[in-house]
């Protein structure tokens, strides 16, 4: 109880409630963290997360986001060493304060939308309620400048509101 009590006032405590991606300086803080009960979702972590942990670079943290955005799952410390290409010794003291944890695909029930401006005519067909002549359509009418948003697609190619409707979770800006 005693402890609890004086962990409250600790430096690092106060740091962590003020800044949430303070950047530990030492394994000893992430030691503490961990005890209190922080910790960083490898899965999820985003590029920031990833940059609190002492002895990152930029550069990996970048690249252990990109792949966990791109599908890959980390189920161990040994994973994180073998996409950063360095010896397991050098981020075992991460793992302390690392949680694997596993999530089911998600991107296989949620539409993967396109991006208008930047598609080809194969890559807009295929969304569900494009056919070829659409394609052609958005294609031709992005050349006068790149959609701002759905309602100025909706305007430029006159399309009926159950079709932008329908066109809404498959299309990016």
């Amino acid at each position: 109880m005693l402890k609890k009590f004086l962990a409250l006032g600790h430096p690092l405590r106060r740091r962590l409630q003020q800044l949430p991606y303070y950047r530990f300086e030492s394994f000893t803080e992430i030691q503490l963290a961990a005890s209190w009960g922080i910790y960083i979702e490898a899965n999820t972590a985003s590029t920031d997360d990833w940059l609190r942990l002492p002895g990152i670079s930029i550069h990996q943290a970048r690249l252990l986001a990109q792949l966990s955005t791109n599908g890959l799952s980390f189920n161990c410390i040994e994973d994180i060493a073998a996409a950063l290409g360095v010896p397991v010794e050098q981020v075992r003291p991460w793992e302390i304060i690392l949680r694997f944890c596993y999530y089911e695909a998600q991107q296989a029930l949620e539409p993967i939308a396109v991006d208008v401006n930047t598609a080809t005519a194969e890559q807009l067909t295929a969304v569900p309620m494009i056919d070829p002549f659409l394609s052609r359509a958005i294609i031709h009418y992005r050349k006068s400048g790149p959609y701002r948003d759905l309602a100025d697609l909706q305007a430029r190619l006159r399309l009926t509101t159950p079709v932008t409707a329908q066109l809404l979770h498959y299309l990016k800006f």
